[in-house]
């Protein structure tokens, strides 16, 4: 049995989609951050950085946290959501890696400056705000050519840039000019089980 650990965020959503995509069994555990469920020590003996999500497989022992693997594990563990061509495989690979290194941290930076840091430092948001639609830049123009960015196939690359797209919606960073990315995201939104996954274990609400 797989058990997922997540609350209603970004990263958490991740995992929540790619286990409906895949239609796995899994329990879902339900982590609530801000009441500081994610420093108590049964959750800190699974990912001893406190953050969600975390994925436990009874099965063959694995514990991950961090989103990319824990998207990497569940697309081995199937072969489904990366695609079997080798180049478009990599192609995807390296699509989730640019989220993980790039647009994940770039994105969260920016909330933290402009919701929810104490006091407003203008140099921070022009910077995160300069880093993420750099970001969404490079996005939009590998999208103008391609369905998705591994190619045709929808892989674990949507996904994870999926989980990020979806809460800048919601706290309006507003990325509505870059016409591919926007398309893209409706795109990738209409899938019943990203609709579900969204909800999982409760939707995002604004900050």
């Amino acid at each position: 049995m797989l058990h997922l650990y997540s609350d209603s965020s970004p990263n958490g959503f991740k995992a929540s989609i790619a286990l409906e995509e895949l239609a796995l069994p899994y329990r879902l555990h339900h982590v609530r951050i801000d009441e500081g469920e994610h420093r108590q020590p049964d959750f800190l003996a699974l990912n001893p950085h406190g953050r969600i999500p975390v994925l436990a497989d009874s099965e063959t022992g694995v514990v991950l946290f961090e989103s990319a693997a824990i998207l990497l594990y569940l697309a081995d563990k199937t072969g489904k959501l990366l695609p079997p061509d080798p180049l478009a495989r990599w192609e995807a690979i390296k699509w989730l890696q640019f989220h993980a290194s790039s647009v994940g941290p770039m994105l969260g930076q920016r909330v933290h400056f402009e919701l929810f840091a104490p006091e407003p430092i203008p140099s921070a948001i022009d910077r995160y705000r300069r880093l993420t639609e750099d970001a969404f830049v490079v996005l939009d123009r590998v999208l103008a050519n391609r369905a998705y960015l591994a190619g045709d196939d929808y892989s674990i690359a949507d996904i994870a840039h999926f989980g990020w797209t979806h809460i800048a919606r919601i706290i309006h960073f507003d990325f509505s000019r870059h016409r591919h990315l926007s398309a893209w995201h409706e795109r990738v939104a209409d899938r019943p089980a990203v609709r579900k996954g969204i909800t999982l274990p409760a939707p995002a609400t604004g900050a």
